[in-house]
């Protein structure tokens, strides 16, 4: 299992953990996607994500979650939505949409914990992750619904110079923050 010591979680002001995720594609096609093990349970695919530090960004936690759990960088497009998780757990996931532009053969993860990658097609995607983790399954369902993959993308500014992320690409413009349930595209 992987242990951060000393991690500090954010929360908002309705008691939510704030978390960040990205659905990984191979292309702009957006009809592969990009899973990882899950840390508890190895034999398990999950949406590489996880919670937000302290003054950091939803999209920042996103591409910087990407990066140690999936060993992926990319493009970072559009907000697909905020997710809320209540059973369980009270959080509340920004999830978005990366294209994979680089791909390391040994990460963060994959040294530390053994945590594997795949390709999967949206649909087999959401049939492995359906029985384990619905919530992630929802993700690419309301990825189906949504708008094209080039129609509306949002566009995200690049980050200030900081040795704490990793150098990955993205366009310029505002940024894509609010607590906007639902695909982003109009």
């Amino acid at each position: 299992m992987k242990l951060k010591p000393n991690q500090t979680r954010t929360y908002d002001g309705e008691g939510f953990m704030i978390r960040a995720a990205c659905l990984c594609f191979k292309n702009e096609r957006e009809e592969e996607v990009l899973l990882v093990s899950s840390s508890r349970h190895p034999d398990q695919w999950i949406v590489p994500g996880g919670g937000m530090e302290p003054e950091e960004e939803p999209w920042g936690a996103a591409v910087r979650e990407v990066f140690e759990e999936a060993g992926v960088k990319g493009k970072l497009g559009r907000l697909l939505g905020v997710f809320e998780q209540n059973k369980d757990r009270k959080h509340r996931t920004y999830v978005y949409v990366l294209t994979v532009t680089e791909t390391f053969e040994a990460w963060e993860d994959s040294v530390n914990i053994g945590r594997k990658r795949e390709w999967f097609t949206v649909e087999d995607a959401i049939k492995v992750l359906q029985s384990h983790k619905p919530v992630h399954a929802e993700y690419l369902r309301r990825l189906q619904l949504s708008c094209s993959p080039t129609n509306g993308n949002s566009i995200l500014p690049s980050p200030p110079p900081n040795d704490n992320y990793p150098n990955y690409s993205t366009t310029t413009g505002a940024p894509s923050t609010g607590s906007v349930l639902g695909p982003s595209c109009r």
